[in-house]
């Protein structure tokens, strides 16, 4: 590979890595404004989109525009914010993966909630436009917000329909469990 051939690459690594950050964004701000076109022109025709608790599935653009529509019927306002996002380019220029960590305050039901999670993103560039082609929503907490205070002590910190269930992580994470087998009992470091 010469010298320019490099910059070129490295260069449009740089690119795809800014509008990326720009598509994580306008799904936050798509989210919050109910704004269903946007919303769906972030995602490519074959997507998925999915949580680790099976709280929702939708494969196709179809079945991701239905799942939103019945989600964003029951919501009033909300407010999303992504904090760190990582970017590893793929095998080919115009796949990459991600995870971007990132809070939001809900409101379904007219309960006002407070949620963490972790998106594990998989980006394919289209005609020149970067879209999810896979967004997997784990959950550390989702819960109304009169019970924040308590949520972190203990494990079921995911509220759906009224109902308390498992959050997604930390706890099945494989360094988290890792951790607690050699120092949870009584080995304080």
């Amino acid at each position: 590979m010469s010298e320019l051939d490099d910059l070129r690459r490295r260069v449009d690594r740089l690119e795809a890595r800014a509008e990326i950050g720009e598509l994580v964004s306008a799904y936050a701000i798509a989210c919050d404004d109910h704004d269903m076109k946007r919303l769906m022109d972030l995602f490519t025709d074959d997507a998925v989109l999915n949580t680790p608790s099976g709280l929702m599935h939708a494969a196709g653009k179809q079945a991701i525009t239905e799942l939103f529509i019945r989600t964003l019927k029951i919501r009033g306002p909300s407010f999303h914010w992504t904090h760190d996002h990582f970017v590893t380019p793929g095998a080919d220029a115009d796949n990459a993966t991600g995870l971007v960590l990132a809070h939001a305050e809900t409101s379904p039901g007219n309960e006002v909630s407070l949620a963490a999670m972790r998106y594990r993103d998989a980006y394919r560039r289209e005609a020149g436009r970067w879209r999810f082609a896979r967004r997997e929503i784990g959950f550390l907490y989702y819960v109304p917000a009169r019970d924040f205070a308590t949520a972190l002590a203990t494990t079921t910190r995911l509220t759906v329909q009224g109902r308390r269930q498992p959050a997604d992580y930390p706890e099945a994470l494989p360094a988290w469990q890792a951790f607690e087998r050699e120092h949870r009992n009584g080995d304080a470091a």
